[in-house]
């Protein structure tokens, strides 16, 4: 046997204490009898009622409320084999996860204010997969397409500067692995979101959205950073806050670069966004246009579907209420 809503089993609390209260008011019955007369005229009295049809009544009643309570849980015994076809978009979301998205010129930086982000849009999703690419000097597949959205979260978390041993910055990678990720896949909708800010120091971004076009794959980009640009604290072998600085030993400031995204964006009939404090810009991505795409449909699998059951506790429940007004309780002939 199954339960469609054991998390309703709580209600269970109520039983107990219908008991208890029927105790207590029974024994303050009593009392208020007892107060009211005494010795054999009590006795008398009590003579005209049946104790034992009073608590035939009161089970009844108590089984009552018990069978609603197991109908609120929703109990299922038996099954059967049904055919579940699942619809949704298959979105890959690329986060930069170089030095430069440890920046603080977006709080609390970058790369932190991206993944919330990224959560955030994962709670829009209904039955659309999403995975992800973290990339910085080359490109990886963290998480596969999945509608496992725990696990695509706890992937997520595993993002870091260092997660990506070569350094530097390669949009191209990160293209690359996407459209290498979708051979095979999705025949439509192909969505690939970049999250970065922009600086690319490998080149070869051109002819990389040159082939995601080709494969149907459509970028959305969002900028993260400022055009002033920002320093980029690092922690040193002693454990003091330091900044990045260049071979040269100069400073590294970080700038916002959007001209390559917003032409990556353009030339596959996406969007860019620059994301502010307030708008990072993925609910726009996803409101504005992909909500509104045609859904893929998925494999479809077979699933069981267990019965509803919850019916027999309540005609039980209805029963016992209807027959408890008809037995009375006081003794016949007397």
């Amino acid at each position: 046997m199954n339960f469609g809503a054991l998390y309703l089993a709580g209600l269970f609390w109520i039983f107990p204490l219908m008991i208890f209260f029927y105790m207590w008011s029974d024994s303050r019955r009593t009392r208020v009898l007892e107060s009211f007369a005494q010795g054999t005229l009590l006795g008398e009295i009590s003579k005209t009622l049946a104790a034992g049809r009073r608590k035939i009544k009161l089970i009844m009643i108590m089984a009552a409320i018990l069978c609603v309570l197991i109908a609120f849980i929703q109990p299922q015994w038996g099954f059967k084999w049904q055919e579940v076809k699942k619809q949704g978009l298959d979105i890959l979301i690329a986060l930069d996860t170089s030095n430069s998205m440890l920046a603080e010129d977006v709080l609390p930086n970058r790369l932190a204010r991206s993944k919330l982000a990224i959560k955030d849009l994962v709670k829009k999703l209904q039955g659309d997969r999403i995975g992800l690419i973290a990339f910085s000097g080359t490109a990886f597949l963290q998480c596969p397409l999945t509608v496992d959205y725990n696990g695509f979260l706890l992937s997520l978390q595993d993002i870091a500067v260092d997660t990506i041993p070569v350094g530097g910055t390669s949009l191209s990678r990160a293209i690359y692995t996407a459209v290498d990720s979708y051979e095979g896949g999705a025949k439509k909708n192909k969505i690939l979101i970049i999250i970065t800010d922009g600086e690319d120091l490998e080149g070869g971004v051109e002819e990389s959205v040159m082939r995601a076009r080709s494969a149907g794959i459509t970028i959305y980009c969002v900028g993260i950073g400022t055009a002033e640009g920002e320093l980029i604290p690092m922690m040193d072998a002693r454990g003091k806050m330091t900044f990045l600085k260049d071979a040269a030993g100069d400073v590294v400031k970080t700038r916002l670069d959007e001209k390559m995204l917003q032409e990556a964006a353009l030339d596959t009939g996406g969007i860019y966004v620059r994301s502010t404090g307030a708008l990072f810009g993925l609910d726009l991505i996803y409101d504005r246009r992909l909500s509104k795409l045609e859904k893929e449909e998925f494999k479809s699998r077979m699933e069981k579907k267990y019965n509803e059951r919850f019916q027999m506790p309540l005609w039980i429940a209805l029963l016992l209420l209807l027959v408890e007004p008809l037995i009375g309780d006081r003794r016949k002939g007397i």
